[in-house]
Parts: C-alpha cells; sequence; structure tokens
C-alpha cells in the first residue's frame, strides 16, 4: 500500500500489490519530494498559479461532470450533446454562467502551465522510467485542460463552442486530402486508443494516487475519492476507445464523416445492443471522474 507526502497511507485496498520493501521505497521517494518542494522545487512554478490550477481543475471536473449528467439525459430519453462544448454551453445558460466559464479558462490555462512545466522538467524527485512516466500523464493533462479552455475562450468570444464530432470530421476532411492522409488518419486513430488504454490502466492500477497528498483530505473522504478516480479513468477509456474505432472507421473508407468527437463516441454506445445501458455506465464515470476532480483540486501535490 503507498503512502501519501505526508507519510499517511493512501486509500488503496490492503489488498493491492506490494510488499513492505516497495512501501519503504515509496516513502523515500515521498520525502525527497517533500524536501524539494520546501526548497522551492515544487511543480507549481509559483503560488498564484497553484491556487488558480486548483481553480482550474476543479472547472475540470465540473466539465466533465456536466457531460455526464447530459450523457444520462441521452441515454434516458435522448437529444443533448454530451461533450466539451456541450458542457460549457449549458453552463453558459445558467445565471452568471459566462463569468463561472471566465474563472474557468483562466484557472484551467493556469492548471496547464503549471502541468507543463511539469512535463517538461518536473518530477525531479523519480528517475528513469517512472520519471518519465510521470511527464508524459502530466504533458498529457496539460493538453486536455488547455483543449477544454480553448473552447471556452471560442465560446466567449463567438457566443458558440461548436461540436466535438462536427469539428473532428472538419479535421479529419482536411487531413484526408493530405498525402498519405489515410495513414495520419490511422495514426490519431491509434494514438486516441493508446490513450484510452493508457487511462483505463491508471485506474486498474490506481496510480492516479500518487498525484495526491491525501492526508490534505478527511479520513472519512480518502476511499470514497479513490474509487471515485477508479471508476472514472475507466469509465471514461471506453469513450475514447470508442472515438478511436470511430477514427479509424475514417481511416479505413477514406470517410471524413465516419470520423468523431466524445459526443459521437457517446451516441455509438447508445446505438448498441443494450446501448442505453452501456451509455448510462459510461456517463456515470465522467460523473465520478467529475467528483474525483474536486479531491484532485484540493489535495495535488505540488
Amino acid at each position: 500500500m503507498s503512502t501519501s507526502a505526508a507519510g499517511e497511507p493512501s486509500p488503496r485496498s490492503t489488498s493491492s500489490p506490494g510488499d513492505a520493501l516497495g512501501d519503504a521505497v515509496e516513502g523515500a521517494r515521498d520525502q525527497v519530494r517533500d524536501v524539494g518542494q520546501q526548497d522551492g522545487e515544487g511543480e507549481a512554478p509559483h503560488r498564484a498559479v497553484e491556487l488558480l490550477g486548483r481553480v482550474g481543475m476543479a472547472g475540470y471536473g465540473l466539465v466533465h461532470l456536466l457531460i455526464g449528467v447530459i450523457a444520462v439525459q441521452i441515454a434516458v430519453r435522448g437529444g443533448g450533446q454530451a461533450d466539451q462544448q456541450g458542457a460549457l454551453s449549458t453552463l453558459a445558460g445558467e445565471p452568471f454562467g459566462f463569468a463561472v466559464i471566465v474563472v474557468i479558462v483562466v484557472g484551467l490555462v493556469a492548471f496547464g502551465v503549471w502541468q507543463g512545466l511539469a512535463a517538461a522538467t518536473g518530477f525531479r524527485w523519480a528517475s528513469g522510467w517512472a520519471r518519465t512516466q510521470r511527464r508524459i500523464a502530466a504533458g498529457a493533462t496539460a493538453v486536455g485542460v488547455l483543449f477544454v479552455a480553448l473552447i471556452g475562450i471560442q465560446l466567449l468570444v463567438t457566443g458558440s463552442s461548436g461540436s466535438s464530432s462536427s469539428g473532428s470530421q472538419q479535421t479529419t476532411a482536411g487531413l484526408l486530402v493530405l498525402p498519405g492522409g489515410r495513414l495520419i488518419v490511422g495514426v490519431v486513430a491509434v494514438v486516441v486508443l493508446v490513450i484510452a488504454g493508457a487511462t483505463a490502466w491508471t485506474g486498474v492500477r490506481g496510480s492516479f494516487d500518487e498525484d495526491l497528498d491525501w492526508s490534505r483530505l478527511p479520513v472519512s473522504l480518502r476511499r470514497p475519492a479513490y474509487w471515485l478516480g477508479v471508476a472514472g479513468h475507466v469509465l471514461r477509456a471506453v469513450a475514447f476507445a470508442v472515438m478511436a474505432v470511430l477514427f479509424g472507421g475514417a481511416a479505413l473508407y477514406a470517410d471524413p464523416a465516419r470520423a468523431g468527437g466524445l459526443d459521437a463516441a457517446l451516441k455509438t454506445l447508445a446505438a448498441q445492443p443494450f446501448g442505453p445501458y452501456l451509455l448510462l455506465l459510461v456517463a456515470l464515470g465522467f460523473v465520478a471522474y467529475g467528483l474525483y476532480c474536486a479531491a484532485d483540486a484540493w489535495a495535488r501535490r505540488i
């Protein structure tokens, strides 16, 4: 069982793989990380960036929570746009919605900077493949949150955020007319599939718990937050895998209409046998991830 930066046990099940030696090594790494942070070598470049980044992470969770709610509505009665664009558009329609989006965008940019710097030069307390993995994960997180920030900026400037599916189809159409366009789209499909696999593996292993200082959370919330993280990572990966299949179909048939973003992936799930039940399960995964992000925003290690 791994330990937090403060020496508190993470809320993994006691039946998780690991032994006393592994715990000792992890504890030593935590101590090295703590010393580095006390010496000003934390991943956040400035206290203001850290605080805004935590706000952004909470906003990122809110977006996922809204995606999950919209997907539940699609599963139950159809209709709706279950993607980042649809979530932000829903939020914009609420009182003070645009003001909230401004706060979320600023926070997401700060969090993206935080994670981007961590990907470039961070995690010096680790070494070898362990450090490389963390830097790759931080880079992927930075890309994800900055993508949502760009959607928010588009909504604030133009009043419309578009659709992930139409955007994917337009991009795919542009790629397909290039020399080797089908191969390029096929590579995109493979990349999305790898992201899906990595996300699922992160959830299965529970390795996301290394990003949090669990001692910052009340004891009663640690285990629920951990299992929300597991469910959120694993079930979101299903949606990403469907996206990969859609891009693969576009590459195979040279048909951009077959490509699709998150909304198309979730609606493709709904169209399968027992689709509404599958969609409902994945939707609950997005809700779980959104709730986990609240814990992440509060307890993420700097």
